[in-house]
């Protein structure tokens, strides 16, 4: 590809491999492999990433983090990227998610308003090597499985359909044209109909239910959940604290009693972010007036990042509108994969969500904003619910928790194969179950590590060490 000045310029799957070629630099047996680096310290990275957090709602996260393995991992995604960092990778890279355990991969309303099955987090977004993805997600299914009763060999079964079915998705995408592969992807609608097929019709009555239920979460019912009447008539955020905190609340406690200063200044940010929109949808956004903010705590590994919940009402209709504002730090791949080519970390985590998803978020924005503190932060903004639908991991039975893996793995190549070389990547994997081995066998190892670093983790805190706050 020439770019107009004439310069090359590379296209996303550039420079290309064979599978014999990427064999080379990484076997498909080598990524069984699993040993812990020398010096090996978790929870001092751990630890070292509550120092930038809010240092009130640490205990929070780390009580959320000590309810079991599974979240102790999904808390842990630093632990694992600087585990990644030493294990065998063939030097393709994808727009990696970066934190692609299994509870991040759930629907979502796409714009057409049809419920999608995809990746849901990408606070870690980053390219990166396509390896990482798989792993994380891969080790994250076998911790799931053993903690949900099954035995090893069990959570082998588990991890292995997932990975035999990254392999055929990739397979079958190496053979359709970018066009192709940019407009798939997995409605829950049609994966619903597959199951019913595969497992009987009893198969889609609860996810048909979760469905409908799901269909309900969008801003209005988020106003009726978080917010009351106020003296104004207008809702305000209710205060829960240490869950959800009016933002008035939380000024007052630092001493900041002039609102209509901070409201003048979220005003202004607003407009900063409604520039980061297309412009159809900054037209849309410009129907709302800001009226309430909030402090809201979310998710396990993101607890202690500045969070926070908007409320807009319409000017004629007056109907609301929810938005989630994350404060947006640098990737935990960066040490390794190398820092973002995004000045702005808020923009990083967009600009690699509208790449991977197959369907965004039509508020997906990002601002920087200066804090109370005089510090300068990234944010990025998206509707707060729109159709969500989460699946209760610890409630799945084998065959249940199979055929999730299977769609999540499934959804991770479709992910893959936007922004690397697909072919490259399915020539790699091959027609045979070398790879899904390999990565089976790494699961199970890590596994083990992780359960070997949730018990330190909880003898810390049981020792008075850290300060943990379960039940939260």
């Amino acid at each position: 590809m020439t770019s107009a000045s004439g310069t090359s310029t590379l296209t996303q799957d550039s420079p290309r491999f064979t599978g014999k070629e990427l064999r080379r630099k990484a076997s498909r047996e080598s990524h069984a492999d699993w040993e812990p680096a020398p010096g090996r310290d978790p929870l001092k990275i751990l630890l070292a990433q509550g120092e930038s957090r809010v240092q009130d709602l640490l205990p929070i996260r780390y009580g959320r983090m000590s309810a079991s393995p599974f979240a102790f991992y999904r808390g842990g995604a630093a632990i694992m990227a600087a585990d990644l960092a030493h294990t065998p990778a063939t030097g393709v890279r994808v727009q990696a998610c970066g934190d692609a355990h299994i509870s991040n991969f759930g629907g979502y309303a796409a714009p057409d308003r049809k419920l999608v099955f995809d990746l849901n987090d990408f606070d870690e977004t980053l390219p990166a090597p396509w390896e990482w993805d798989v792993k994380r997600m891969a080790a994250s299914a076998a911790i799931a499985a053993r903690e949900n009763g099954a035995s090893k060999k069990v959570a082998r079964r588990i991890v292995l359909a997932g990975m035999a079915n990254y392999r055929r998705v990739m397979r079958e995408l190496a053979e359709k044209s970018y066009l192709d592969v940019w407009y798939e992807r997995l409605d829950v609608e049609r994966m619903i109909e597959f199951l019913e097929e595969e497992n009987g019709t009893d198969w889609g009555v609860s996810l048909r239910r979760d469905t409908r239920k799901a269909s309900r979460k969008d801003s209005s019912r988020a106003q009726r959940k978080l917010t009351e009447g106020s003296a104004e008539g207008e809702p305000r955020f209710a205060s829960r604290p240490p869950l959800l905190v009016p933002a008035s609340e939380l000024a007052a406690s630092l001493g900041v009693n002039d609102i209509d200063m901070i409201w003048g200044y979220l005003e202004q940010l607003m407009g900063q972010y409604a520039d980061t929109l297309a412009a159809d949808r900054k037209y849309l956004f410009e129907h709302y007036e800001f009226v309430d903010m909030a402090r809201k705590v979310v998710g396990v590994g993101s607890v202690g990042t500045r969070a926070w919940v908007l409320l807009f009402i319409s000017r004629r209709r007056k109907d609301p509108l929810v938005l989630q504002v994350k404060e947006a730090q640098a990737s935990v791949l960066a040490p390794y994969a190398g820092a973002s080519k995004y000045r702005l970390q808020g923009r990083r985590v967009v600009e690699g969500q509208r790449l991977t998803q197959a369907a965004s978020d039509l508020f997906l924005g990002w601002i920087r904003a200066k804090g109370p503190d005089g510090n300068e932060r990234d944010f990025y903004i998206r509707q707060l619910w729109d159709g969500k639908l989460s699946i209760d991991i610890g409630s799945l039975d084998e065959l249940g928790l199979t055929e999730y893996v299977r769609a999540c793995g499934g959804t991770l190549a479709l992910a893959h194969a936007r922004t690397g070389d697909r072919v490259g990547i399915a020539d790699y994997l091959g027609k045979n179950d070398s790879f899904d081995q390999a990565i089976a066998d790494f699961s199970l190892s890590y596994a083990k590590q992780n359960q070997e670093d949730f018990k330190a983790f909880t003898a810390e805190i049981e020792a008075g060490r850290i300060d943990a706050t379960p039940g939260i």
